[in-house]
């Protein structure tokens, strides 16, 4: 038989760095091998009972349901995001999909332009667009920011690409950096957005995990007209294999709603009917899921804090984090020491920590920072999150005993890090 032909837009494209870093550390686990897993991103709480309660209730539920979603559902998450957030979206104008990752690539296959992507960023945005055969721009941000994209720096790209249609993908809590934008940023963006026809893709799925003392600021706030929002039921509500994402966007763009509803009777058709029914109670009955979400996000911002120390300690530089479960320190300080030993990219440095220190992290390289950069991401989840709902006293009354019992892993992983570098 002859060799199969296969998209070439596809075959450039590598497996997912998360997935990839997950399957190898459940590999090198099984193989007997101690592991702490700083690499993957995935709520370690529970699906909250009530949710679990509701999927069980509705499991003979079989229809198909219309392609944008349980009408029920669509009211509930439109109430909900108008609460929580302030949005204007009505029922109309939202999309249920299998993951808001699916939903940001029907969009970006949508629409056209340069897909322009803050770097660091997530690592999908751009295989996504790879496969779409679009142009990826990152924008470099500083680290003295916080990695937070600033106006000055999309301005400038913008300029470059001129009248043309543009993508800014926004994903804002940060993953990897764990970052949350400040409402005069997100003002001054949304300023840049409306003059250079930016259309803003806001990927809010961490909008919830928010500690940095202030609101989450959208640029869906400022700039409505341009502005789709995504998000789901993954992160907050720790429900990532439900596979339930949401898109809403604006009666400005209701031919691009159009559009995505036919791509998706084409494609996935609709979500299973049973996860769309236990969303329900999810948006729906919120109120009764609050006090547990919230703790979720406190456990979020200790572990946070207490590796961000932990990273200082060290001598990394690492911006504090301030939503989501993710850092993103960097090794620079030890760059000529590390040379020396002929590690000078960040994949070359991730390798050697996973093979010397048993510590699993992502390199800068997966979020679009040059292969030199020797920055890494890590995830701050390595832990039992039912067994720290019931025991967590509360951050005021976290003592070294008590993280060592709760969070062992981490505080492992830490000290293995630290040990390698002491060898340096």
């Amino acid at each position: 038989m002859k060799p199969l032909s296969i998209n070439p837009q596809v075959l450039n494209v590598k497996e997912s760095a998360t997935l990839a870093i997950n399957q190898q550390v459940k590999t090198l686990r099984k193989e007997g091998n101690e592991i702490y897993h700083f690499g993957f991103g995935q709520s370690p709480f529970p699906v909250p009972a009530l949710i679990q309660k509701a999927l069980q209730e509705n499991s003979d539920k079989k229809d198909y349901l219309p392609t944008q979603g349980l009408p029920e559902l669509l009211t509930a998450i439109s109430q909900f995001y108008g609460k929580e957030f302030g949005y204007e979206f009505t029922p109309d104008l939202v999309c249920i999909g299998p993951g808001s990752k699916e939903l940001i690539f029907q969009i970006v296959y949508l629409l056209e332009g340069p897909l322009l992507i803050p770097a660091p960023s997530w690592v999908s945005y751009g295989p996504q667009a790879a496969i779409r055969g679009k142009k990826i721009v990152p924008i470099l941000t500083k680290r003295e920011n916080g990695y937070r994209l600033q106006a000055e720096e999309l301005d400038k790209i913008c300029h470059q690409y001129g009248e043309i249609q543009k993508i800014l993908i926004f994903n804002n809590p940060n993953n990897p950096a764990g970052s949350c934008h400040t409402e005069s940023e997100i003002k001054e963006i949304a300023e840049i957005c409306r003059a250079y026809h930016v259309i803003a893709i806001c990927d809010e799925i961490y909008a919830l995990i928010n500690y940095s003392g202030h609101p989450h600021y959208s640029i869906a706030h400022y700039y409505p007209e341009g502005s789709v929002v995504t998000g789901g039921l993954s992160k907050a509500f720790s429900a990532g294999g439900y596979r339930l994402g949401i898109i809403m966007i604006p009666p400005t763009m209701d031919h691009v709603l159009q559009a995505l509803k036919s791509l998706i009777s084409e494609t996935f058709s609709a979500v299973s009917t049973p996860i769309q029914h236990a969303a329900l109670t999810a948006f729906d009955q919120y109120e009764d899921l609050r006090m547990e979400i919230e703790k979720c996000t406190t456990i979020h911002q200790f572990t946070g804090e207490y590796l961000h120390q932990r990273f200082l300690n060290m001598g990394l530089n690492c911006p504090k984090p301030e939503g989501g479960f993710y850092l993103f320190p960097d090794f620079n300080k030890y760059s000529q020491v590390l040379k020396a030993r002929g590690i000078i990219t960040g994949n070359q440095l991730t390798n050697t920590i996973l093979k010397e220190a048993n510590v699993a992290l992502l390199p800068a390289s997966d979020f679009y920072l040059p292969a030199t950069n020797l920055g890494v991401r890590v995830a701050s989840v390595d832990y039992d999150g039912e067994k720290l709902l019931k025991e967590f006293p509360g951050i005021e009354n976290m003592t070294p005993e008590a993280i060592q019992t709760l969070f062992p892993n981490l505080v492992k992983g830490c000290d293995h890090l630290e040990n390698f570098l002491q060898k340096l």
